[in-house]
């Protein structure tokens, strides 16, 4: 069988190869005094809150549960907008906020709408690895740039002005990013946007991390604030699975300039018709009071496992370059710790902690070529006794 050059540009998604192997081992070890810990995916250990689960079960009870507008439920779009002016100061309106089969849909289309064949992207080194696949799957190239712990791993305007080419269309950034969970100065960020648009491009913005920021006084100003506070012409990527905690009901908007509206409607249309049902009436009680509150008390608890973990994982020699100031990742430097194991690079690093500690973490493979065979990532979308356990282990093998 004959397969299309663009599914074969598409590279594993190892994160995922990972798990594979991780699970398979924790079958073995399940019964064991240690069992597998997972500090691999970058999915939150919480559920939906009661007041989502319960709006899902009358959703279905009532029959709501037929298609919506490609757009997505008017009313979840208000919310959306309410929740940008209440949380962020910004005015979003509506009509430029579209709901989508998660943050992966909302790329996708993006991609389709702005992207023409032999089109470059121009990303960060290290950043999530599927979003420069999307740029692919579009006949578009990903560029990607190496950055620097200096640079908070984050694209700057004097490298973007510098790797800007004839063939280049924009940007793609991430704020908190994946793996380094590092956000861009909201100076800095408005400098890439000028240089972005002084050029035509465009600016492309994930920010399905941006809820769990964690900056506190004099940086609070700096980061964890929405590109969108821009202007209108950034283009904006958000996700229920994070912050929300709704990792598998697949639902993710997008806020887009609205000359771009209809565009991204008509692609919809075609190829997802529109965002689950279900999820998108359960996700109108995301914004209830109640909600809001215990969403912000698992924050301050991520932030608390960050704050415990970070400082243990330096005590043993993974150096996390720059300190995390969103989402649920640290992004080590493996080095040390490797040759205390008798291994070299990320990957086999990787492996010997899942043989020996049996803990699960993510080699540096999957996020770039710039540096990343000695970087892991480690998540600490886990409980804290999960964590504290893992640093027992670390301890007991490289300790």
């Amino acid at each position: 069988m004959k397969f299309s050059s663009r599914a074969e540009r598409i590279e594993p998604f190892y994160v995922m190869e990972v798990a594979k192997a991780a699970q398979a081992l924790a079958r073995s070890v399940a019964g064991s005094a240690d069992p597998m810990i997972f500090l691999n995916i970058g999915e939150p250990d919480f559920t939906a809150p009661p007041l989502v689960q319960e709006a899902a079960d009358r959703a279905v009870r009532a029959g709501a549960t037929q298609y919506t507008n490609a757009l997505g439920l008017d009313a979840l779009r208000e919310r959306i907008s309410g929740w940008y002016a209440q949380r962020f100061g910004v005015q979003v309106p509506a009509r430029r906020i579209v709901i989508t089969a998660g943050a992966s849909a909302a790329l996708q289309l993006a991609c389709l709408a702005l992207i023409e064949s032999g089109d470059e992207i121009l990303m960060p080194d290290p950043s999530y690895p599927c979003n420069r696949h999307f740029v692919s799957a579009a006949e578009g190239r990903a560029v990607l740039i190496p950055t620097t712990a200096e640079e908070r791993f984050q694209l700057s305007a004097a490298k973007v002005e510098a790797a800007w080419g004839p063939k280049t269309r924009g940007v793609l950034l991430a704020s908190p990013s994946n793996p380094t969970g590092t956000s861009i100065a909201a100076d800095e960020l408005r400098r890439i946007h000028d240089v972005v648009q002084a050029r035509g491009g465009v600016t492309l913005v994930d920010e399905i991390y941006l809820g769990l920021s964690y900056a506190e006084g004099a940086a609070a100003g700096s980061f964890g604030q929405t590109a969108l506070a821009l202007d209108e012409n950034v283009i904006s990527i958000n996700s229920f699975s994070k912050y929300f905690h709704m990792t598998g009901w697949r639902l993710g908007w997008m806020v887009v300039p609205e000359a771009m509206v209809p565009v991204v409607e008509r692609l919809a249309q075609n190829l997802f018709i529109c965002a689950s049902t279900i999820a998108q009436h359960a996700a109108l009680a995301c914004f209830e009071p109640e909600s809001i509150a215990e969403y912000e008390r698992r924050r301050f608890e991520f932030k608390a496992r960050r704050d415990f973990f970070i400082p243990a994982l330096e005590s043993l020699g993974l150096q996390v370059p720059v300190a995390p100031d969103g989402a649920f990742y640290a992004w080590a430097d493996c080095t040390r710790a490797a040759e205390r194991l008798g291994v070299e690079g990320s990957w086999d690093f990787a492996f010997a902690l899942m043989q020996r500690a049996h803990l699960a973490i993510t080699p540096g493979r999957d996020f770039g070529t710039a540096d990343t065979a000695r970087f892991v990532r480690f998540s600490t979308a886990n409980s804290m006794p999960q964590l504290q356990e893992a640093v027992r282990r670390l301890r007991a093998v490289i300790g």
